[in-house]
């Protein structure tokens, strides 16, 4: 069904999951009317809470699936207050005209800052040493216990945090080799190995920084793991169906694995009061953190930032760059003028239909944009004169149109 918009009154905004307090105030400020939930929504409970929402803005625990999407005609847009986009039906969304946005890199330092956290925690043992303190044992063995300096780390995914965790390890006097399935230019010594393989029978530790894809789902598993040498270790900050876990589990049980560090897993609970439950639990060479790769201060600031803001440039202005399923397109601000934003299939003919349409209603339009991604056109026009109703629905009753709306 066409969705046919001006900006309403009052913009309705949901923001779940403790989205960080400025991005409230960001939305807020631009006239948004803010409603906030702690935790994460359930398809049901989600459904019934996006009734007259116009902007979602959620993190990792909530899932917006297609039938969300369908049962949720005033909304426009969602942000994700995260990374990644895997929770969210990005498809689904494209092709009812709803703009996804995430944070891909705000997060990127406090994420690597983990990964080197980890990394000394599994070579020098201290998980073990800081338990038997806390139980009044005085262990001050060496056993096991070893610098990382001289060591070699593989690194599974060269994007953002891969490189960042690189420059941070040579820093440490470690050796770097890295493995992406794109052509990645190295940082520092890091040198590229030739496959998966080859990086997995190098490396004293590795770690994955792989997005969440069919390609990726337990790319690490009983055959990958008999490939590292003994007494590896290895860690998962990345996306919970990376790594089988319980292949794992035999690995470091038989010792072939020395140790493991897994931040993320591939259920998680939706909040803090809901259990959780890993085949990895109860042991002493294991670090098991609550999915805090990109849990701090400034990097939640950073996200509540920088999403809040595409969500204000999309919703006011109709700016549609940083969207992960949406023709990206960046716009000056409305003076003087009227803009009309139309999504349609991505077929020819569109866009002289539309202009078509203006000249029989003597429009000038003052400027055109026209962008595309996949399935999808996105066509901007700002006119010299107030848009007439009538024009708006001509253009919505157009067989190719998907949504229509207009700002002034």
């Amino acid at each position: 069904m066409v969705g046919l918009h001006t900006i309403p009154a009052h913009v309705r905004a949901l923001l779940l999951e403790d989205v960080h307090p400025l991005a409230v105030t960001r939305l807020r400020e631009a006239g948004f009317e803010v409603r906030l939930h702690r935790g994460g929504l359930d398809p049901t409970e989600l459904a019934k809470a996006l009734e007259g929402v116009h902007v979602l803005g959620i993190r990792s625990k909530t899932n917006v699936t297609a039938e969300t999407l369908e049962g949720a005609p005033d909304l426009m847009v969602v942000g994700a207050f995260c990374i990644g986009t895997n929770q969210i039906d990005l498809d689904a969304a494209m092709r009812r005209s709803v703009p996804v946005f995430n944070a891909p890199f705000s997060n990127t330092r406090s994420v690597a800052e983990l990964v080197l956290a980890d990394i000394i925690m599994l070579f020098r043992r201290l998980f073990d040493k800081i338990h038997d303190a806390h139980e009044g044992q005085w262990n001050k063995s060496t056993a096991g216990s070893i610098e990382v300096r001289g060591k070699t780390l593989g690194i599974v995914g060269y994007g953002h945090i891969g490189r960042q965790v690189s420059v941070l390890a040579e820093a440490l006097g470690m050796r770097v080799i890295y493995f992406d399935i794109a052509d990645k230019l190295s940082m520092g010594n890091a040198v590229r190995a030739v496959d998966l393989r080859d990086l997995l029978e190098q490396a004293d530790i590795v770690t994955l920084h792989v997005p969440a894809t069919p390609e990726t789902e337990g790319m690490i598993g009983a055959d990958e793991i008999s490939w590292m040498r003994r007494g590896t270790y290895l860690i998962n900050t990345s996306r919970g169906s990376v790594v089988d876990l319980h292949a794992l589990r035999g690995a470091l049980d038989s010792g072939h694995i020395a140790g493991a560090a897994v931040d993320v897993f591939p259920e998680e609970p939706k909040s803090g009061k809901d259990p959780f439950s890993s085949p990895l639990q109860g042991l002493p060479n294991v670090v098991l953190t609550p999915h805090i790769g990109g849990a701090t201060e400034e990097a939640q600031r950073n996200i509540g930032i920088e999403v809040a803001g595409k969500l204000v440039r999309y919703v006011l202005n109709g700016s549609s760059e940083g969207a992960v399923n949406f023709p990206n397109v960046v716009l000056p601000e409305i003076r003087g003028r009227h803009r009309i934003l139309h999504a349609h299939k991505n077929v020819p003919g569109v866009l002289q239909q539309v202009n078509a349409i203006f000249a029989q209603a003597g429009l000038n339009i003052s400027a055109q944009h026209m962008r595309s991604h996949l399935d999808v056109g996105y066509l901007i026009a700002d006119v010299d004169g107030p848009v007439p109703r009538e024009l708006l629905e001509h253009i919505a009753g157009l067989p190719e149109t998907i949504a229509i709306r207009a700002l002034s």
